[in-house]
């Protein structure tokens, strides 16, 4: 019910969006189960989507809209290793839901496109992280950036799940996803705006279905 009354501010706010609802609800689901299941999210995007793969992680790493205070046996166990810093610690740390952005790593990511080809820096990358149960997120506005396509393609043959954001077409990227967020969007900056309030509402149901007592 919690998620219904989600998605349904979402299509009330931008009701053109209302043709990715089950596509928006079952990605929500799928990413419940690799966290339940001790997996992580791997992002990367160019560009603006760049920027959303960053920006995604901010919202899962850390508290978003709950609060996630740590537990008392790891509060106890910073109190035993540090009795002057180890309560401070334990009354700021929040619980994380493991995502990294494969944009973020600006080192490696110019050894590889240097070294290797700049084709391959999120596939490179995929395959140093990913782990079966994990999920790429992959987010293309045309969903035809190689670079990004590749890391699809590298993350099925790892046995990763694969959900792309992309514009209306989906774009070649739509092939090697299992589950495609399309919006009815073709124009970049129109559909980066979508993509906003649909990665958003994904990452408020997820950490609601982790912290809503929190």
């Amino acid at each position: 019910m919690r998620e219904e009354v989600c998605i349904n501010d979402l299509i009330k706010r931008y009701s053109a969006l209302e043709s990715c609802v089950g596509d928006i609800e079952e990605a929500i689901q799928v990413i419940i189960a690799c966290y339940s299941n001790n997996g992580k999210l791997l992002i990367c995007g160019n560009g603006g989507s760049c920027a959303d793969a960053d920006h995604m992680v901010g919202e899962l790493m850390k508290s978003f809209e709950k609060q996630r205070p740590v537990n008392d046996e790891l509060r106890n166990k910073l109190s035993s290793v540090s009795k002057e810093r180890g309560s401070s610690i334990a009354g700021r740390l929040q619980k994380a839901l493991p995502a990294i952005s494969l944009n973020a790593h600006s080192a490696l990511y110019s050894a590889i496109a240097n070294d290797i080809d700049a084709e391959i820096v999120f596939a490179q990358q995929v395959l140093g992280y990913g782990e079966k149960g994990d999920i790429l997120i992959a987010i293309s506005t045309s969903g035809n950036s190689q670079n990004v396509i590749d890391a699809a393609i590298t993350a099925k043959a790892l046995g990763l799940m694969v959900i792309s954001l992309s514009g209306q077409s989906g774009g070649m990227m739509k092939q090697y996803s299992d589950i495609a967020v399309c919006v009815p969007a073709d124009n970049t900056a129109e559909v980066q705006e979508f993509h906003l309030p649909v990665y958003h509402t994904i990452c408020k149901m997820v950490e609601k279905s982790f912290f809503m007592r929190k």
